[in-house]
């Protein structure tokens, strides 16, 4: 097969980890700014940037809907997370700068410096004493990182 690109083969990682260690944050009482520095925090320490026009977001009655989960952020700020709340994290990694810009399409996302940039998301529910995290597979890597990383993984069953 083709060979991944050194710069490609960073965003990718780092996006993918950095939404583990999102994850492995939530948990009742927490603040989004803690979601967001979490992710920042580690894609700034790989030399990445986290792009700031798009951000995750509460799932109810209404697709999306607050409160808006950004990627960026500092502890301690921000809405307080509580059970029942069922949101998406969805951080979107750059290899250059953070900005991002949308084609004519509409829909296509793209960085203006052509850097490459990846992206995962996951969707969450708060529920007891941990998380179910509703669009993961009992094998998926992220969701078992997070948990290695002290997520309290309640569903689906992981290993």
């Amino acid at each position: 097969g083709e060979k991944i690109s050194d710069d490609r083969r960073l965003v990718t990682e780092t996006s993918a980890e950095s939404l583990a260690r999102a994850l492995a944050v939530c948990e009742h009482g927490v603040r989004v700014g803690d979601i967001g520095h979490a992710i920042q925090s580690y894609a700034e320490s790989r030399g990445c940037s986290v792009v700031r026009d798009f951000v995750g977001h509460g799932i109810g009655r209404v697709f999306h809907e607050e409160p808006a989960i950004t990627h960026y952020g500092r502890e301690g700020t921000g809405a307080k997370l509580v059970r029942g709340m069922c949101f998406t994290i969805e951080p979107m990694i750059n290899g250059g700068d953070w900005r991002s810009k949308v084609l004519k399409d509409g829909w296509t996302a793209v960085t203006p410096d052509g850097k490459p940039s990846a992206q995962f998301e996951h969707t969450i529910a708060l529920v007891g004493d941990g998380i179910e995290i509703l669009t993961a597979l009992p094998d998926d890597p992220i969701a078992l990182r997070a948990k290695e990383l002290g997520a309290k993984v309640l569903w689906p069953q992981l290993g």
